[in-house]
């Protein structure tokens, strides 16, 4: 009587078993978030390893990125900020309150604190970690935010302007080399025969023939 029941109760028992340990790896299953405020950098680890290494924009000087340990309560493919003239914010991922990390199209400042206090990525890798979130889950994530952010921003657009106007200034150089030398070259005589025969382009002022423009 007993092994009828037990024989009859195995499959059900195995199914439990099997249950309880896909809870436990996905359990496991993590995805952390280590974002570097003073390295303008973001560390993704999948499982316990190593998975990628991105560039972020915090805050700038006058505005505040929170720090400390975050869990994400809200995913959004597509958001507006109500508080930055709509400013869009693809793949946002919210962890406490208004602030999020998310995608960015000021791709040339990441690296640099520039944001108002938001965590900015190239869209494609916010698109890849709103996916990895989905995949492993909200309960399942863990966002890190520590260090301090810089206090000057380096002046890469500052070097970007002098080179510019290097460069301008060499053109202008060879355009006015080449203006003079189209000056000093000799125009085409034109004997008095051939005016006299060109009526067209002869004006006759007091005797005199002048070519006409």
């Amino acid at each position: 009587m007993v092994r009828c029941v037990i024989r009859r109760l195995l499959p059900v028992l195995s199914v439990f078993v099997v249950m309880f340990a896909y809870a436990v790896a996905q359990a496991k299953a993590r995805v952390e978030a280590n974002i570097d405020l003073s390295r303008q950098r973001m560390t993704v680890y999948v499982d316990g390893r190593y998975y990628d290494t991105w560039k972020v924009s915090t805050g700038r000087p006058g505005y505040y990125t929170p720090r400390g340990t975050f869990r994400p309560y809200l995913l959004k493919r597509m958001h507006y900020s109500r508080k930055y003239d709509n400013a869009p914010m693809p793949y946002s991922v919210f962890f406490r309150g208004g602030y999020a990390i998310h995608g960015t199209n000021v791709i040339s400042r990441l690296g640099t604190p520039a944001s108002h206090g938001c965590v900015r990525l190239h869209p494609r890798d916010a698109a890849e970690f709103f996916d990895l979130i989905k995949r492993y889950g909200k309960k399942n994530t863990v966002i890190r935010i520590t260090g301090v952010t810089p206090r000057y921003t380096p002046r890469r657009s500052y070097r970007k302007r002098t080179v510019k106007k290097r460069f301008y200034k060499k053109r202008q150089i060879r355009r006015t080399y080449r203006t003079v030398k189209r000056r000093k070259s000799p125009a085409k005589r034109i004997s008095r025969k051939q005016k006299v025969l060109d009526p067209w382009q002869v004006i006759i002022f007091g005797g005199r023939l002048e070519r006409a423009y």
